[in-house]
């Protein structure tokens, strides 16, 4: 279908792509060495490591978060993993500042699951059935304000 054809409540209000370059070089760099070691004549369980190494350095690669009028959707390169929250269940949502070892990739912290690909910035987001995650972003402020319209409700 394409976007003239989408009814106006699956345009998107939001949508940005935040890529995570420090992650990319991270599988970049250690593909190159399992691929190193391979051509040197390593153990052909090396081949699985590179294929592993590619696999998650591209699916780890970029978050891209979008919000329709209904829902709101992080979702990492391929478009899976992703978590998608319906909009009406939103209660709260707000900018905080992760610790360095929370990391990237998908994370289960004391704040719920956090879904990231650089960076410290995130806007934590809280349920009306009470759990939490966050989402990892260099936009944070943009994030919130956006959530803000779309549900019609300012958060403190």
């Amino acid at each position: 279908m394409s976007a003239a054809s989408q009814a106006p409540s699956e345009r998107p209000l939001y949508r940005h792509t935040q890529r995570g370059t420090l992650m990319i070089a991270t599988f970049v760099l250690a593909g190159a060495f399992v691929l190193h070691q391979l051509i040197q004549g390593g153990a052909s369980w090396l081949w699985a490591m590179l294929i592993l190494a590619v696999a998650v350095g591209f699916t780890f690669s970029s978050l891209t978060v979008t919000i329709t009028s209904t829902t709101l959707t992080a979702a990492f390169t391929p478009g899976w993993p992703r978590k998608v929250e319906q909009l009406e269940n939103i209660a709260q949502a707000q900018v905080v500042r992760n610790p360095w070892y929370y990391g990237w990739g998908i994370r289960l912290t004391p704040h719920g699951t956090l879904y990231n690909v650089s960076g410290l910035d995130a806007v934590e987001i809280r349920t009306k059935h009470g759990k939490t995650f966050r989402i990892g972003t260099d936009e944070p402020q943009a994030l919130v304000q956006t959530i803000q319209r779309a549900t019609g409700r300012a958060f403190d």
